[in-house]
């Protein structure tokens, strides 16, 4: 099992997929029941990966782990291969994939009525691509992955979406599309570098890590080249983040989108903008990545998002709105860490990622359980709601404190790492972004106070009914994983350290070895480095 973990967790929702297609559409019940079985399995086959790879977390002979496949066997005329493979930060990433895509699912039982089997079908097809952007060490493989969680999403938003749904799903896929064609042209480039310095076709991204930053000290190529092929892969990555200013299509597709499609949808996919960032903006572009100018920018853009997020939430009278203006802000807070470029702040930024999954997943289904009772999202139609909704009024105030980064609870680590690291290159840069920590307690706290303080007045309030059994479970392992991290993250940030340090290595370089040559050293394939090490 442990030589293909990867591969049974990748492909467990496909399978569960497919086997709805040969259930009757009619027997709505049948393919609920499948549809959970099939995510839920797909967590639980993901955990046994948890005691594999936290036994291997100091292997230093490899950065990436549990490698399936080889470069160039699944189509060697292009040199594509299926390969996979993991370090601790998409380690945690698919474990945060496989815990939401069972809990969305899980919450969509009464939420969707209408098309249930396609609904269900597209949203394991969604789990499956998600998992492959974490997992695949082929750039072919990873654009297929990328691209395949495009589709899923559109009509998840489009089909079972609300008013607004197809001006919403279109937005969402033009803007994502346009950001994927620049990155494809970025990889051809990268590809054909490669052949050149190599004479080797091959799409293999530990080899190509050894290449990529050679093109901004190459003659033919030059600065100004790879500052474009960075912006190339800049744009694809902050349109998905989304950073400012390519948000705008964020409050959009969350307003519109199911409450599952709005979990999944800022629990997961935003962090494939994120990841990209880590994986491939920073280790491929470390000289124009360092440059003054272009790491100013991106702290710039960074700080405006946390700011300009905040500021907006707190005038939304739209609950959900306001949260997905709250990711804005957040995910400024972890775009910061990873430009920060020290270990600590990219530590906290992934675990930050982690967090804002956690805890804005959970704000997403508190407002769509009162959507599914009300219909209505509008903050003026609710107050005194936790006198009648005792539980759910509780669950709220710990995911309000968890998202706001109070003490002992998850938030507060990732933002106090991201704080630290930030802070350790420059002290301004946290400054400007400390006020994005109050604003986050100002519009959560108010909007806590508004629905759920005073006395009920609106009378469709007064029979409003408590949490489901079904309710509470979907909260249960959020809640716990919140207390986990606040009271006790040492594991975590033990999984991150290594990785986190390596890649910051990687692109800042204090040794003096060239990068292409400190890449190729973390980089390598098991095989390659045990070779290594033998002529040594």
């Amino acid at each position: 099992m442990q030589n293909h973990i990867l591969s049974i967790i990748l492909f467990t929702p496909l399978i569960g997929a497919l086997v709805l297609l040969f259930v009757p559409k009619e027997n709505k019940d049948a393919v609920r029941w499948i549809a959970n079985i099939f995510a839920l399995g797909g967590f639980l086959v993901s955990l046994p990966l948890v005691p594999m790879f936290w036994a291997q977390r100091f292997d230093a002979t490899q950065h990436f782990k549990f490698i399936e496949g080889t470069a160039n066997n699944w189509i060697p005329s292009i040199g594509a291969g299926y390969t996979i493979g993991i370090d601790g930060i998409s380690f945690l990433l698919i474990m945060l994939t496989t815990l939401l895509g069972w809990i969305s699912i899980l919450s969509s039982w009464t939420a969707i009525e209408n098309r249930v089997k396609e609904y269900y079908v597209w949203f394991l097809i969604l789990q499956t691509g998600m998992l492959g952007v974490f997992m695949a060490l082929d750039f072919f493989l990873f654009f297929v992955f990328w691209e395949a969680m495009l589709v899923p999403m559109y009509l998840l938003i489009g089909i079972w979406g609300g008013p607004r749904k197809l001006y919403a799903a279109i937005k969402f896929f033009l803007y994502t599309l346009a950001g994927s064609v620049l990155m494809l042209l970025g990889i051809l480039f990268l590809y054909f570098h490669h052949e050149r310095v190599t004479h080797v076709f091959t799409f293999s991204i530990p080899e190509l890590y050894k290449t990529a930053p050679q093109i901004y000290s190459d003659p033919a190529y030059g600065p100004t080249i790879a500052t474009l092929l960075f912006f190339a892969f800049f744009f694809a990555f902050a349109i998905k983040v989304p950073m400012f200013p390519f948000h705008t299509w964020l409050p959009d597709a969350h307003v519109e989108a199911p409450t599952a499609g709005s979990v999944i949808l800022a629990g997961v996919l935003l962090k494939m903008g994120t990841y990209g960032f880590i994986r491939f903006s920073l280790p491929f572009f470390p000289d124009v990545l360092t440059h003054g100018k272009v790491r100013g920018w991106m702290i710039a853009l960074s700080i405006i998002g946390i700011l300009y997020g905040a500021l907006v939430s707190l005038m939304q009278k739209d609950m959900k709105k306001l949260v997905a203006y709250s990711s804005v802000s957040h995910l400024g807070f972890c775009t910061l860490g990873i430009f920060a470029l020290t270990p600590l702040a990219l530590s906290g930024s992934v675990l930050q990622q982690i967090n804002h999954g956690i805890s804005t997943g959970a704000l997403f289904l508190i407002v769509g359980i009162l959507y599914e009772r009300r219909h209505t999202r509008e903050i003026a139609e609710y107050g005194g709601i936790s006198t009648v909704m005792p539980v759910y009024a509780t669950i709220t105030l710990i995911m309000f404190l968890s998202s706001m980064g109070l003490p002992l609870l998850n938030g507060f680590i990732g933002e106090y790492y991201i704080m630290l690291g930030t802070f350790m290159v420059s002290w301004r840069w946290a400054a400007w972004a400390v006020p994005g920590v109050v604003l986050a307690a100002a519009y959560l706290l108010w909007l806590y106070q508004r629905v759920f303080f005073g006395t009920v007045t609106n009378p469709k309030n007064e029979k409003l009914h408590d949490l489901t059994p079904r309710e509470v479970l979907t909260f249960v392992p959020l809640l716990i994983m919140a207390f986990w991290i606040g009271l006790y993250p040492k594991p975590f940030l033990q999984i991150l350290e290594q990785p986190a340090t390596q890649i910051v290595q990687s692109v800042t370089n204090p040794q003096g070895a060239s990068a292409g040559a400190m890449n190729a050293a973390l980089l390598q394939q098991p095989e390659t480095a045990q070779a290594e090490k033998g002529k040594n």
